[in-house]
């Protein structure tokens, strides 16, 4: 095997680590990255990157991903959020006894996670409670995979959760668990001691989404956990933190921005001479259009900030929830 790095922006990532801790809710998950909401239509998606590798255990720092990849810019989302990446879904639905079934779909991009399609689905249970379920469609070759991939084992993510409408559907509380398929936090399969291949069940993710939007203000909160579910004791796992906080100002009922902050922490490396650290620390605004029947758009980008970061992101949602 190959030693991987991991790197914002560039897929070339040493993550033998930064330096930082990050406030997550580690309850709950980016691209992941974040969904739009049927009434407020935010969109960003975050989670998390590693590269594959030949035979060498990845290591992530702020820097390289290793030889032969590099990682643009996650809700990862949420992150995420996408963001981003990995991993990271808003709230939906309406206020209560009126409120309808809803189905988001969202096309996520950002310098770290790449392209991150995703969908979020409610179904009320009653007046102030749906289910939820949603998925991250993680495009990005450097996640856990080797660099003659076919794009057959391409990082998959799936979770199920609750969304509770409170306020008269102004605020939105969503807690979810949801489960990635692959190889990024598990290092895939082991041969011989090497770790090559995908795994089904690869990690758990539980995440907490939280919205809230009334006629001048809107504000998010995305908190996840990437945790690795195979190999936790071997030497090829990896576990992430991921969160963001945006708050906007409504200039109108189709226009909306404000500041937007956003943290990947690698909490847990196993890989041989691997380290924990900062992946990336985003400090920048958004802004966002909405129009009628549940479309929406939003630019997001800014600076890095703290010590190991490079470069400057950017990150983008459009979709619709109907």
């Amino acid at each position: 095997m190959e030693r991987r790095t991991f790197k914002q922006g560039a897929f070339r990532m040493k993550f033998n680590i930064l330096n930082a801790a990050m406030p997550v809710v580690a309850f709950a998950a980016f691209t992941t990255p974040a969904f739009a909401s049927a009434d407020d239509a935010s969109a960003d998606v975050g989670v998390v990157s590693e590269v594959a590798s030949d035979e060498v255990a990845p290591s992530f720092s702020s820097g390289d991903f290793g030889s032969g990849y590099s990682v643009s810019p996650v809700t990862a989302q949420n992150v995420a959020a996408a963001n981003t990446y990995s991993m990271a879904q808003d709230g939906a639905g309406g206020g209560s006894s009126a409120r309808e079934s809803s189905y988001t779909v969202a096309l996520n991009q950002d310098s770290f996670f790449g392209f991150a399609p995703s969908f979020n689905g409610l179904i009320p249970i009653n007046e102030t409670m749906d289910f939820s379920f949603y998925g991250i469609f993680w495009t990005k070759p450097a996640f856990g995979l080797g660099q003659g991939n076919t794009g057959d084992d391409l990082w998959t993510e799936f979770g199920v959760g609750v969304n509770f409408n409170l306020a008269d559907g102004k605020l939105k509380v969503k807690p979810q668990l949801g489960f990635t398929n692959g190889s990024l936090l598990s290092g895939g399969e082991r041969v011989d001691g090497a770790t090559t291949g995908a795994r089904f069940l690869d990690g758990i993710v539980p995440s907490l989404t939280i919205n809230y939007s009334d006629d001048k203000f809107e504000a998010e909160y995305y908190g996840g956990y990437y945790a690795a579910l195979r190999q936790r004791n071997g030497n090829a796992s990896l576990d992430f933190a991921h969160t963001w906080l945006n708050a906007g100002y409504k200039a109108t009922s189709n226009v909306s921005f404000g500041p937007h902050y956003e943290l990947l922490y690698n909490t847990r490396n196993t890989y041989a001479g691997g380290d924990t650290g900062k992946t990336y620390e985003w400090l920048g605004g958004y802004v966002q259009f909405v129009l009628p029947k549940g479309m929406f758009a939003r630019f997001t980008g800014g600076s890095s900030i703290g010590d190991g970061d490079s470069g400057d992101f950017y990150k983008m949602s459009v979709g619709m929830s109907f």
